[in-house]
This record gives structure tokens, C-alpha cells and sequence, in this order.
């Protein structure tokens, strides 16, 4: 019989693929915990825009944080973890067995990690925060289809913006990529571009988004000359990044900070039993990989000791 996905039981469910998840997930898949890592994107976080990385213990040359990232997936994967890119839409924490919420399908697990990272944003756009809901989106996988044979944009210049953009070609009449830089950081070749609803705007912002009720125009500036004018437009896709911990899935089903962290314990628990938190989103005053990815470790240190019910942490699983 073939187990269905969605009533698949998880030990760990891990909410991000940056250092701090990706080493949870070794951690945890090494002490034979049924693991799975759910990743926005390979490409998304703060360590995949490092050009440069060479202050990691056990570097011979310097490498990139994609490199990096690398080396963590492919270990976490070879101890038997499941990696899955997916965006996480929502999630419930508080019963025994936890569930965790996207777009195709949803995932039970006896603990949670939350290691999303903190480059979130609070809406800087003129507009963007009126209109949220109503023709502004942070999502397309999530809220592609309302804009069936419309027009839309995606604000960003990283490889996720210029994916989802070609999510929203499989629905929307035209799409606008507007990149507040010179070139694209892919290149012009980007399988997503392939399209001809795409239209790629560079060295423009959006300045100001405005409607009614719901988004009817965006206006851009040129970033050289200041000149401005306006597009109609239905939709909205905002992928700039800020400082911010990348919460916004969690609603209110969890306790954060004035800073929107998540808060922790010595051991990375939350006040929410199997529920714990690592790296960037609980806003560790020193923000260096390191100090991730050993906070990940620990956080699947802590998970493994509340499934197996231990006094103590266990370390090592290592048979002589």
C-alpha cells in the first residue's frame, strides 16, 4: 500500500533550509529521526547572497554561501533527511501532533523547528501596506491564480523573484519584473524568463501603490534621472529583503518579541512543547554561521530528547 503524504507521520519537520535548518536536519536524521526540511528556496537566504565565505571552520580556500549551502543540504540528505522546496503558508503548534501548512499539501510531525531566518521586511512602499490582501502578495505560489488574464509585477532582483515570476506567467496575461539594479543577478538566460508575458524593467523602484479597493496602479521612478510614471496593474508581488525574522506564517499561534523574534529557551525550546527555534528568526545578537548552525544542532539536540523522553541530551549516536 502506498503511504500518503499527507498522513505521513514526521519526528522533525524543519521550516527553512539555511545553516540553522540544514544542520538541525543532520543532526536530527543522524539520531535516526523520520526528518524533513521544507525550504522556500535554495537561493532565498542570507548565506546564498554571500559571495564569500571563509571564516568557516574547516575551510581550506574560501567558497560562496551557495557552496556552502550545498555541502549542508547534500550532508543532511546522505544522513536520510527529506529536503522539499515549498513555501510554508501557515502552521498549528499547539496539539501533540504539529502541522505545518502549504500550497500542494500539509505535514505532521511529533516536533517543530522554525529556522526561516530574518530577511524579512516591514512594508516600505508607499501603499503596500494598505493593499496587503488586496492586490499586494508576498506569495505567487500562494495567490497566482486570482490574477488569471491579468497584469501583474514582481519587485525584486533575486533568482525566488524571478521564479515566481515565472509562476505568474502560468496565469496572468503580463507580467512586469521590475529590478531596482542595473542587470539581473541570474543573468538574462534564466529558464523563468522564457516567456513572453515577461517584461523585465531594470534600474526602476516602485514608488507608490494605489487603488481603490483593491490595486489599480503602481507608479515607478527611474533610479538614474528620477523620472516617474504611471502602470496600471492588478497585482502586486513584493521580493525585496530586509532585517527583518521571516514570521509571517506563524500568525499569532506562537509567542514573539517586540522585534518580532522568536523566542527561546538556553536549549532553544519556545514556550510551546516540541516546538523550538534557531538561527536568525530568534535573533541571536551575533549573526554569523557558526553560531546558526550550532544553534540548529542544538535545537534538534532538544527535539530528539523530547520525542525519546530523555532526562538528558544525547550527542552522539556513533556505534564502536
Amino acid at each position: 500500500m502506498t503511504e500518503d503524504i499527507n498522513e505521513k507521520l514526521y519526528d522533525v519537520i524543519i521550516i527553512g533550509g539555511g545553516p540553522a535548518g540544514l544542520s538541525a536536519a543532520q543532526y536530527a536524521s543522524r539520531a535516526n529521526l523520520k526528518t524533513i526540511v521544507l525550504d522556500k528556496s535554495p537561493t532565498a537566504g542570507a548565506l546564498a547572497y554571500t559571495s564569500k565565505i571563509e571564516n568557516y571552520p574547516g575551510l581550506a580556500e574560501p567558497i560562496s554561501g551557495n557552496e556552502l549551502l550545498d555541502i549542508f543540504r547534500n550532508q543532511a540528505i546522505k544522513f536520510g533527511a527529506e529536503y522539499v522546496e515549498m513555501q510554508v503558508t501557515g502552521v498549528k503548534l499547539d496539539e501533540d501532533i504539529k502541522e505545518v501548512y502549504g500550497m500542494d499539501r500539509n505535514y505532521k510531525g511529533k516536533t517543530v523547528i522554525i529556522a526561516t531566518g530574518s530577511m524579512g521586511r516591514k512594508p516600505g512602499i508607499p501603499g503596500e501596506e494598505k493593499f496587503l490582501g488586496r492586490g499586494v502578495s508576498y506569495c505567487a505560489i500562494c495567490d497566482a491564480a486570482f490574477y488569471k488574464g491579468q497584469t501583474v509585477c514582481v519587485i525584486g532582483n533575486s533568482e525566488e523573484a524571478i521564479k515566481e515570476a515565472g509562476v505568474l506567467t502560468g496565469f496572468a496575461d503580463k507580467v512586469y519584473l521590475i529590478v531596482p539594479s542595473t542587470e539581473l543577478k541570474t543573468g538574462d538566460d534564466h529558464s523563468s524568463l522564457d516567456s513572453d508575458k515577461i517584461n523585465v524593467i531594470l534600474n526602476h523602484r516602485v514608488s507608490a501603490i494605489e487603488g481603490d479597493d483593491f490595486v489599480t496602479k503602481i507608479k515607478i521612478k527611474d533610479i538614474d534621472t528620477a523620472e516617474e510614471k504611471e502602470m496600471a496593474m492588478d497585482g502586486v508581488f513584493i521580493y525585496l529583503h530586509g532585517t527583518q525574522p521571516i514570521v509571517d506564517f506563524l500568525y499569532s499561534s506562537i509567542p514573539l518579541s517586540d522585534k518580532s523574534c522568536v523566542v527561546t529557551h538556553r536549549t532553544m525550546e519556545t514556550s510551546i512543547p516540541g516546538v523550538y527555534a534557531a538561527g536568525d528568526v530568534a535573533c541571536s545578537e551575533i549573526r554569523q554561521v557558526v553560531l546558526s548552525t550550532a544553534f540548529g544542532s542544538m535545537a534538534a539536540l532538544s527535539a530528539e530528547k523530547y520525542i525519546r523522553h530523555r532526562k538528558r541530551m544525547k550527542s552522539d549516536w556513533i556505534k564502536s
